[in-house]
């Protein structure tokens, strides 16, 4: 890869960072004020990312349809600030730390059934779409 197109993927993974920690303080906040005690932001944005990375990802392999930079754009720089895994372990440890055991339980089994299951969802609606 030359230095210029690696630069470019450089500012495109940047770029969708950039955009993906916004949305992701706008749509956690939101979601969040719903709940008080239940870090249902962070649940939420970790399956509607999972989603739409199965759905970028499914769409690119099996449609054609992303660039390979809007490929990255998209999911590394855009998903991988909107989504997080350090948000999620620090808030299922004050979980822990408050003995809010059922709220934690279902915060772990939560997050990895739903995000796996939006995965599938995301591969289920680009296949369906792309007709493969």
């Amino acid at each position: 890869m030359l230095k210029t197109e690696l630069m470019n993927f450089w500012l495109w993974i940047g770029l969708g960072g950039f955009i993906g920690a916004i949305l992701r303080f706008a749509f956690s906040g939101l979601m969040q004020s719903k709940s008080s005690v239940f870090p249902l932001g962070t649940l939420g944005i970790n399956i509607i990312g999972s989603f739409f990375m199965g759905f970028i990802m499914y769409s690119s392999e099996f449609g054609g349809f992303f660039s390979e930079e809007a490929r990255i754009f998209l999911t590394i720089g855009l998903l991988g600030s909107f989504t997080t895994m350090s948000t999620f372990s620090y808030e299922t440890f004050r979980l822990l730390e408050q003995n809010e055991l059922l709220l934690l339980s279902i915060n772990i089994i939560g997050t990895v059934l739903l995000t796996v299951f939006a995965i599938y969802l995301g591969k289920i609606t680009a296949l369906n779409l792309w007709k493969v």
